[in-house]
């Protein structure tokens, strides 16, 4: 199936708009979530082709969200993205087994991004 509408979760005003600039380019739906609550409750209406997910966040962080996603009979389906500045491999390791698909330090590498989303 191939991606049209995303999903960003991230409480960075900026992170959110060089994400969404980057795919609307490239022709995606983007829908926006500041918080990890945010991004369940976006994703359970929305029903993205894929979630781009941030780990720091007030409240909800991004693993509690991406292991509520991935357990939920709703949105167990959509592929997560996770797109963070902890780049430890235990971090990743920890992100993966929230039930992440992949996994991504910040800066977020454009083209390794799309090409990401593209394999999809």
């Amino acid at each position: 199936m191939p991606i049209k509408k995303i999903l960003v979760v991230d409480d960075s005003p900026t992170e959110r708009h060089a994400l969404m600039e980057l795919l609307i380019r490239h022709g995606y739906q983007v829908v926006t979530a500041e918080s990890g609550e945010e991004g369940i409750e976006k994703a359970r209406a929305e029903l993205p082709d894929l979630i781009l997910m941030d780990v720091v966040m007030p409240g909800l962080n991004g693993y509690q969200a991406t292991r509520t996603l991935t357990r939920d009979e709703t949105t167990k389906h959509i592929p997560i993205i996770v797109c963070t500045s902890k780049g430890q491999e235990t971090d990743k390791i920890w992100g993966l087994r929230q039930g992440a698909l992949d996994y991504l330090v910040k800066p977020v590498n454009s083209e390794e991004l799309l090409s990401k989303i593209a394999a999809l």
